[in-house]
This record gives structure tokens, C-alpha cells and sequence, in this order.
């Protein structure tokens, strides 16, 4: 199983968006495939969830449907062993006086980030496709891998450019 934090979701189901990332939608649309054919469901955490809908304007409730009838993805919610998942990360922190775990971020910011990999973590999550810097740091202290948009290969017949 993978996660897909919000921007990632959000380029899943609204790849219209603009996005600083070159042939961002094809990148994504070729990562769906790609976990389709694996058979690889994709966790949305609901804090991801959450932030997704923030922006879905008048839309939220297409857009969850959507996520909820394909097979794909699973909506998983920030339950108890993740909450013992982020206590215990929050605590160690706090231990070594960086409430935030190096992250620069707001520490409502951070909280979430914690949720989001917590969840993963314990969902069975090997990866997490993310361009957050703070998530892709507590992902690694619990042994997931995170993927940028920007390493995601593209699709083989965009790799062919006409030389004219």
C-alpha cells in the first residue's frame, strides 16, 4: 500500500490544476496506472482528505464520492494506534527539546503531517508520494519511503520528443 498526501490527491482528481512541476498531470496519471496494474491501493489519510476538500470548492462532495466508489483508493481514518503512532513521536521530540522534529513549519502543520504518515505507518504504507519536506522527514524515521512529483518518471511516449 501507498499513501497520497493532499497535493498528490488533489493532482489525481483535479489534474487541471497548475502545478511548478513539468508534465506534472502525465506523471501522475502514469502513477495511477502504474499502482493499478501492481494492484496497489492508495491510503488517503483522512487529514490528507481533509486538506483536499478545503479546496474542492463547491465540489467536495463529487470529489468524495469519487475517492469512495473506486477500488483504488482507501479512506483510512486517524485512529488509535496512530495516535499512539504521533504520541510517541511528539514525546521523543519533545525529549530532545524540537517539539516540531526539525520541521519549520507551524506546529498545526507539523500535527498533521505526523497523522498523515501515522496513518500510513500503520496501514502497512511502503511509500509515501509527497513533496513535503517535514513529511518526508518523519516518513523516514519510521522506515517509509517518500517519492517527490518531480522524480515520478513520465510516460514512455513523453520521452520521445520530435526532433522537429
Amino acid at each position: 500500500m501507498v499513501v497520497f498526501d493532499a497535493h498528490f490527491l488533489m493532482l489525481a482528481l483535479k489534474p487541471e490544476i497548475p502545478c511548478s512541476v513539468e508534465n506534472s498531470k502525465e506523471r501522475v496519471q502514469k502513477l495511477l496506472k502504474d499502482l493499478s496494474e501492481a494492484r496497489e491501493r492508495i491510503i488517503i489519510p483522512t487529514p490528507a482528505l481533509a486538506e483536499f476538500l478545503v479546496r474542492a470548492d463547491t465540489e467536495i462532495f463529487k470529489y468524495l464520492e469519487q475517492v469512495r466508489k473506486s477500488s483504488q483508493f482507501r479512506i483510512c481514518p486517524f485512529g488509535h494506534r496512530a495516535a499512539v503512532e504521533v504520541s510517541l513521536a511528539i514525546s521523543a521530540a519533545l525529549t530532545r527539546k524540537d517539539k516540531r522534529g526539525g520541521n519549520i513549519s507551524s506546529w498545526a502543520k507539523v500535527k498533521f503531517d505526523w497523522q498523515i504518515v501515522a496513518i500510513g505507518k500503520v496501514e502497512g504504507a511502503h511509500t509515501i508520494y509527497t513533496d513535503d519536506k517535514g513529511m518526508e522527514n518523519f516518513s523516514s524515521k519510521l522506515n517509509i519511503r517518500t517519492v517527490r512529483l518531480a522524480d515520478l518518471p513520465l510516460p514512455d511516449e513523453d520521452l520521445q520528443k520530435s526532433l522537429f
